[in-house]
């Protein structure tokens, strides 16, 4: 979370920012921060007393206005006591509806990310519903416990912790992932193999003090050479892990791709959410990312983790092709 008067050289490097326990949750704001906040200098994400909106996307099941279906009429004569399950699901979606009608005045809780939209900032609701609150009893819960969040955890700054020997902040392992991740942004890189970028991590090798105590003596380590090729190795996971890199073909000849510069990634998704969204089955609330996770891995490669996908997935809304309509599921407008 980065205020308005931050000086953006203090901002923490964004490979950093999951050391964070706040980026990962859902921070319960006042409305006026959320509209004050400036955005990261470092990469085009969205951070998120006053008014904002909040974009809800409404399921069509909520839009239908019913008396009893004829089904239910048919089954109105059904012994008393017995189990009418056409009738039950009728309440169901009665209930649905009415938990769905917002009146001006009423009192909802919403969830979601912070997007800036038609050139304002706007709440992509992933949940809303309505809260009951008729003694105000869940309004003074919250006007408690957002001071003290304030207090313990959002107004507190960011701080990393220093390693076991005190020398740096920021392990080798972490500088080796920033530099691979600088290089892939310089230079636009769409795929390489493990000895384009390996040169690259040799000042973090050569850096590195070599000392022992001195009532001991020496004892031989492993060589610079295998402690590159260990540091790259262990790199590449990380970056797998995280979804930034996978690999098409797993093969003797190590080719990686860069998962955001993927252009065959990127068209193979869209065009997966472009079609299946047309179906029956997902034209009410889109395609679930496990199902285009599926057809990825039969139209594409085996080898693209969700943590990869959730990258092309946000790399798409962010560029208007693609919208989630709620948790977990995409369409196209």
């Amino acid at each position: 979370m980065q205020s308005a008067t931050m000086d953006p050289a203090e901002e923490p490097p964004s490979m950093l920012w999951g050391l964070d326990p706040i980026f990962s949750a859902f921070a319960r704001l006042y409305v006026r921060d959320i509209l004050q906040m400036t955005e990261s200098t470092q990469v085009p994400v969205d951070d998120g007393t006053g008014v904002i909106n909040c974009l809800c996307w409404k399921n069509d099941l909520f839009k239908e206005e019913g008396g009893p279906t004829k089904s239910g009429e048919k089954h109105s004569d059904v012994a008393h006591g017995s189990f009418n399950l056409v009738a039950e699901l009728e309440k169901l979606r009665q209930a649905q509806q009415r938990r769905c009608r917002l009146e001006i005045g009423e009192l909802l809780r919403v969830r979601g990310p912070v997007k800036t939209s038609r050139q304002q900032r706007e709440i992509m609701a992933s949940t809303y519903y309505r809260v009951n609150d008729p003694v105000m009893s869940v309004q003074i819960a919250w006007m408690m416990d957002v001071p003290q969040l304030y207090r313990q955890c959002y107004d507190k700054p960011f701080q990393l912790q220093p390693d076991a020997t005190g020398d740096s902040a920021i392990s080798s392992l972490s500088k080796a992932t920033n530099l691979i991740k600088d290089f892939f942004k310089e230079k636009s890189v769409t795929r390489f193999r493990p000895y384009d970028v390996q040169d690259l991590l040799q000042p973090l090798i050569s850096s590195q003090p070599q000392t022992t105590p001195a009532d001991q003596k020496p004892v031989a380590g492993p060589s610079a050479c295998q402690q590159l090729r260990q540091l790259l190795k262990e790199v590449l996971q990380i970056l797998q892990d995280e979804g930034t890199v996978y690999r098409r073909v797993k093969s003797q000849d190590e080719v990686y791709h860069v998962t955001a510069h993927d252009k065959d990634l990127l068209i193979a998704v869209k065009d997966i959410i472009h079609e299946d969204s047309k179906r029956d089955k997902y034209a009410e609330k889109g395609c679930h990312i496990l199902h285009i996770l599926s057809a990825v891995r039969q139209r594409h490669s085996l080898n693209v983790s969700k943590t990869a996908l959730e990258l092309v997935l946000k790399s798409l809304e962010c560029n208007s092709d693609i919208v989630s309509t709620s948790d977990n599921h995409y369409t196209v407008f």
